[in-house]
C-alpha cells in the first residue's frame, strides 16, 4: 500500500499563492507517476497537473502558466506551486500517484484550498 500525506491548503487572497506538498510512503517505486487532482463543490474531480519519473509535466488549460508541478525523488514528495490565485481555483485538492509496477491508484485525504477576499 502507499500512503499520500497532503499539506499546504489553505485561505489565500485573490491574487495570492500557496504551495501544496504531498509525501508518499510505502510501496513505492521511482516509476511512479504523480499528480493533483481538484474538485470544487457539485463538480467532477478534474486533473490539475501530473509529473512522470521522467519529469515531464501536463497541465490543465486553466492553470497554465500560474501553477508548477515538481517532485523531489529522495524525500518521496510532490509539489505544486500556486500563483495567482483566483476563486475558480477554490476546491479540494487531491494528491494522486499511479504505480506502474502495481498497477494501482492512490489517492491522498484532500486539502482545502480557497480563494476569496
Amino acid at each position: 500500500q502507499v500512503q499520500l500525506v497532503e499539506s499546504g491548503g489553505g485561505l489565500v487572497q485573490p491574487g495570492g499563492s500557496l504551495r501544496l506538498s504531498c509525501a508518499a510512503s510505502g510501496t513505492i517505486f521511482s516509476t511512479d507517476a504523480m499528480g493533483w487532482y481538484r474538485q470544487a463543490p457539485e463538480k467532477q474531480r478534474e486533473l490539475v497537473a501530473s509529473i512522470t519519473s521522467g519529469g515531464s509535466t501536463n497541465y490543465a488549460d486553466s492553470v497554465k502558466g500560474r501553477f508548477t508541478i515538481s517532485r523531489d525523488g529522495a524525500k518521496n514528495t510532490v509539489y505544486l506551486q500556486m500563483k495567482n490565485l483566483v476563486p475558480e481555483d477554490t476546491a479540494v485538492y487531491y494528491c494522486h500517484r499511479y504505480s506502474y509496477a502495481l498497477f494501482k491508484n492512490f489517492w491522498g485525504q484532500g486539502t482545502q484550498v480557497t480563494v476569496s477576499s
